[in-house]
């Protein structure tokens, strides 16, 4: 059995005199093919949000305004991620990343051009965007494990962090913008249209992926095929403390603090508002997202990600969910969604760098699978959770509810870890977790 040491966290003077850490986002920007990758990515992402607008407001057409067929639509989009994520992370250890990625970009493209063509052609029913939202679900699934890691193979292992926090800001970056062409786009040219725009926006990533210089990539040798590698994944994040309680928080945040179905239902129900009014709270949650995706880019230049960001993360997370609730006039519940966006993207990045930075090479794939499983596959349970809630307590239930489950699950965890005396700062895998590999196969 080996011991774990953990390293020395680097002195306050060090981190100011280190002009790499100062100029992560520099450093990565750099990079000629994550530049090119990041800017088809916003085009990509721009899309991708209208679609999700304009689905939502087909599903509530087509179903009489029934919140839990919008719940349903959410939950089969994200439901395959619970059963294909963790076989996705053995795909992205052992595969060509690049060439599986632009198949994968490819045939996301084609599933929005069907769902666009039954929609102009009118022959859309409610099920049959129900089958092309599990469609997308799978594809889904198996494209956001090898994202990661393609992400890392393009700036390398000492960028990962900086490159994480750009790709939340230009996430919520497509988050502002799409929503509010999306409300527009609708009302000017119908929602097939719009299903149509974001299929086009694929050929953007697959024009990148096509022109990226392969002898300028990290490349990450793939691990042998050998049995078992899914539970050699699970074995080791089992065996980290630190890991598995992120792991149980993300989850909690992905069920309880789940606004895929929420806010169309607050729209529509709470305070009577149109497509145009959907679009403001979307956009208003996303510029706080932005703003949190802005912090955490100046975060990831000063060092190792540390546990307690995480955790107080979430509990202001919840505590604003909590208050959202509450809010009595449309313009109140959108100013407080700032900082309920701020919050669930400085959690999400805070917890997904601690993650991918501290764990080696040769498994980073399976646990970046499980990962996007927890962090995804909430929405299968909490978009219906959400939907039913609304229709049995009321539109505001899904946020009181949620926000308390989210900050009480945070406290319960702190202290267990707390007990546990567990580090507040993240040890790096090359100097604390380099012989766990000969540890789990001992084991």
């Amino acid at each position: 059995m080996f011991r774990r040491v953990k390293a020395a966290a680097p002195a306050p003077e060090d981190e100011a005199e280190d002009p790499a850490r100062r100029r992560g986002m520099l450093l990565v920007l750099r990079e000629t093919n994550y530049r090119r990758f990041a800017l088809s990515q916003i085009v990509s992402l721009i899309g991708t949000w209208m679609q999700r607008v304009a689905q939502d407001w087909l599903v509530l057409s087509l179903s009489g305004g029934s919140p839990v067929a919008l719940g349903a639509a959410a939950a089969l989009q994200f439901l395959p991620i619970l059963f294909l994520s963790l076989w996705a992370g053995v795909l992205a250890d052992r595969v060509d990343i690049r060439r599986t990625l632009m198949a994968l970009q490819t045939l996301m493209g084609l599933s929005a051009l069907g769902l666009g063509l039954l929609v102009l052609t009118g022959t859309v029913q409610l099920w049959s965007v129900y089958l092309f939202c599990l469609v997308l679900g799978c594809l889904s699934a198996l494209d956001a494990p090898i994202f990661e890691a393609y992400v890392v193979e393009m700036v390398g292992t000492e960028n990962a962090g900086s490159a994480v926090a750009l790709n939340s800001m230009n996430f919520n970056i497509a988050r502002i913008i799409g929503p509010a062409v999306a409300g527009s786009a609708i009302s000017w040219a119908g929602t097939g249209w719009v299903i149509i725009a974001n299929a086009a926006s694929y050929a953007a990533v697959v024009s990148a992926l096509l022109m990226t210089d392969k002898h300028s990539l990290y490349r990450i040798p793939p691990a042998p095929r050998v049995p078992g590698m899914v539970q050699e994944g699970l074995r080791y994040v089992r065996g980290r403390p630190d890991l598995t309680a992120l792991m149980v928080l993300v989850l909690t945040v992905s069920v309880f603090a789940n606004f895929t179905a929420s806010l169309a239902v607050a729209a529509v129900q709470i305070f009577t508002l149109g497509v145009g009014g959907y679009g403001y709270l979307s956009t208003m949650l996303a510029v706080g997202m932005l703003i949190g995706a802005a912090e955490a880019v100046r975060r990831g230049a000063r060092g190792r990600p540390r546990l307690r960001v995480s955790f107080v993360c979430a509990a202001v997370l919840g505590s604003m969910e909590a208050v959202l609730g509450m809010m009595p006039t449309a313009w109140l519940f959108g100013l407080v969604l700032i900082p309920v966006g701020a919050g669930l993207t400085l959690f999400v990045t805070a917890a997904h760098s601690t993650i991918q930075l501290s764990v080696p090479p040769w498994v980073r794939g399976r646990v970046m699978g499980l990962y996007m499983m927890v962090l995804m596959g909430g929405t299968p349970v909490g978009a219906p959770l959400s939907g039913w809630l609304a229709q049995t307590l009321g539109a505001r239930a899904p946020f009181l509810g949620g926000g308390a489950v989210v900050a009480l699950v945070t406290l319960l965890l702190a202290l267990l870890l707390v007990r546990r005396n567990i580090s507040r700062t993240v040890s790096s895998p090359e100097d604390d977790y380099a012989d766990d590999r000969v540890h789990l196969h001992s084991s």
